[in-house]
């Protein structure tokens, strides 16, 4: 009721109701020691940021994971949204400098794929052509790999995975000469490579090489791949 002094837990307060008290009005935030805080003003907006900056920031992200070809940093700057332009600007200026090299990529993509997994010079140029590496960069980094060394290899491989296989020698062979299809080789070297590493394993896979036609399977092998689609 108007005129009534309203009671606490002290007593009767007589003090005159304070401003915002019963009215509905808030009363202002107060800051530290009481001080009432100022309202936040908006702040203003960022100014946009240059593009070949975003750019370049972009391909430096990118090459921080590993190196990356010309055609794999345009990739990334495109999806980013960034102008042919100003992505053939910053291309041809890390071209200038060094930092894209495509043919030193293709010579370390060539050496650690070979070493490290085995790969054959079909599927290492195939690797190459999928990261956006010229035909005539890629020929002259796979030139490291001739028909011998591809030969050594494979040859490595099966030696390598014959010492754990199980199965009977016709098995294995097959088992074998698709592994190393898929790393590339083509028919007459897988073929050849598994017939010789059988022959040195034991007496029953040697009898079993002895009547494999190594000329002939590949060229079943090869007059197949003519066939297949695209």
């Amino acid at each position: 009721m108007a005129g009534r002094r309203a009671r606490t837990g002290r007593g009767w307060d007589a003090s005159p109701p304070r401003a915002g008290d019963d009215t509905g009005t808030p009363r202002p935030r107060r800051g530290r020691r009481g001080r009432t805080a100022e309202p936040e003003s908006g702040e203003a907006p960022a100014p946009p940021r240059d593009e070949a900056e975003l750019a370049r920031e972009i391909c430096l992200r990118q090459l921080a994971v590993r190196p990356r070809t010309r055609a794999e940093l345009a990739g990334a700057l495109a999806r980013k949204g960034i102008s042919e332009e100003t992505a053939e600007q910053v291309l041809d200026r890390y071209d200038e400098v060094g930092i894209v090299d495509d043919a030193a990529f293709a010579r370390a993509w060539v050496s650690s794929r070979h070493a490290g997994r085995g790969l054959a010079r079909r599927a290492l140029a195939n690797e190459l052509r999928q990261r956006g590496v010229d035909g005539e960069v890629a020929g002259e980094a796979l030139d490291g790999i001739d028909e011998e060394t591809e030969a050594d290899t494979a040859r490595a491989l099966v030696d390598r995975k014959l010492r754990t296989a199980r199965g009977e020698p016709d098995a294995v062979f097959r088992r074998l000469v698709g592994m190393l299809a898929r790393k590339g080789y083509p028919a007459g070297v897988a073929i050849r490579a598994v017939k010789d590493a059988l022959a040195a394993q034991s007496a029953e896979a040697a009898e079993f090489a002895e009547h494999i036609d190594a000329d002939a399977l590949a060229d079943a092998e090869n007059d197949l791949d003519t066939r297949r689609p695209d």
